[in-house]
This record gives structure tokens, C-alpha cells and sequence, in this order.
């Protein structure tokens, strides 16, 4: 979860996606971002020389975000859209993706996290196809480049306050979007 605001808008639509999770047995791990040390990518490539785990030489919280990730069926993105895309701790985090990816260097071997499960909850202020598509579609990138497997999204629009995020629909939409994402994690 990217929002710097961990009880804001996108944490009030996590609310009924998690404890739809959490009612059908799945282990959900909440990390958000905001309180993390997440630098951005040095671009120095150190890390595909690495053979068999991630191996960024940068010393900060995204190692073990990334071993979470490695961990997981499947990871979901949580952010608020402000600029037509992800807020700057989730860019970054992205951007450090090429130690799952080792596709140059010493341990050209593949990926780490090939056949993962991604999918995106965001919230935003415009309609989803203006306000989202853009971060949509890198992601959509990112998964085609990675062999990860991508599942959907769901967002939901602030209209005026907190309480857009709180009304029969969108807590339905949140909840129905975890089932389909439960359901896509089950076949096999």
C-alpha cells in the first residue's frame, strides 16, 4: 500500500478487500510504503550478478519487501493515483524490480517471481480510464517483460471525501474484486 496517508482513501478500500480475503482463509501481508526506506534504482545492474535472490547492493527496506514478493501468490498493488500514476514510494519500488529479473549479467537465469499473480486496487479523482490507465498499462508492461500474470483491477474515484470510499458499492466492489482474485489464485 503506496499511500503516504495510511488511514486515507486507498487504506478505507483495502478495508473490505482484506477481510474478504481474511473471511476465505487467504494470509494476506500488509505492507505499506510510506513508512519504509525505499531509495530508487542506482541503475547499476549489480544485482544480476546475484544468482538466486534478489541482491541489490543498496541497503534499505526493499529486500525484504521483495522477499515478501517472492514469497507471495499473488501481489497486489495499492495506490492513489495522483499524477496518472502510482505515488513516488510505489514508482520506486518498481523500479528496483530488476533483481526478480535476472536477465543480464552473471545470473541470467530468469525470474524470481515468474508466474506471480499482480493485480491493482487504486483509488483516484477522475473516471478509472482517465485517472488509471495510465499506471494500468505499465503494469500490464511490467508483467509481460517479468512472466508475471496479470489479473485486473479495481479502483474507486474520491468524489468528495473519505466517504466515497465508504458506500455500499464500492465496499461491494472491493469485495467482489478479492473473490475474483481468490478465485483466478485457485485454478490452477
Amino acid at each position: 500500500m503506496s499511500s503516504p496517508r495510511l488511514g486515507g482513501n486507498t487504506a478505507e478500500v483495502l478495508k473490505p478487500f482484506i477481510r474478504e480475503l481474511e473471511d476465505n482463509n487467504c494470509k494476506v501481508e500488509y505492507i505499506t510504503l510510506a513508512d519504509k526506506d525505499i531509495r530508487p534504482c542506482q541503475g547499476c545492474y549489480a544485482c544480476q550478478n546475484v544468482v538466486g535472490e534478489y541482491g541489490c547492493v543498496q541497503n534499505d527496506d526493499v529486500a525484504s519487501i521483495m522477499d515478501a514478493i517472492i514469497d507471495s501468490d499473488c501481489v497486489v498493488l495499492a495506490t492513489p493515483i495522483y499524477t496518472w500514476y502510482c505515488t513516488a514510494p510505489m514508482k520506486a519500488l518498481l523500479d528496483r524490480h530488476y533483481g526478480l529479473n535476472k536477465y543480464y549479467g552473471k545470473a541470467a537465469k530468469g525470474s524470481l517471481w515468474k508466474g506471480k499473480k499482480v493485480a491493482i486496487v487504486a483509488t483516484h479523482g477522475y473516471d478509472t480510464e482517465y485517472a488509471a490507465s495510465p499506471f494500468e498499462t505499465g503494469i500490464i508492461r511490467l508483467c509481460e517483460h517479468s512472466k508475471l500474470k496479470y489479473l485486473g483491477m479495481y479502483s474507486a474515484r474520491h468524489v468528495k471525501n473519505i466517504s466515497s470510499f465508504q458506500t455500499e458499492e464500492v465496499i461491494a466492489g472491493a469485495r467482489d474484486f478479492a473473490l475474483k482474485l481468490l478465485a483466478e489464485c485457485q485454478e490452477v
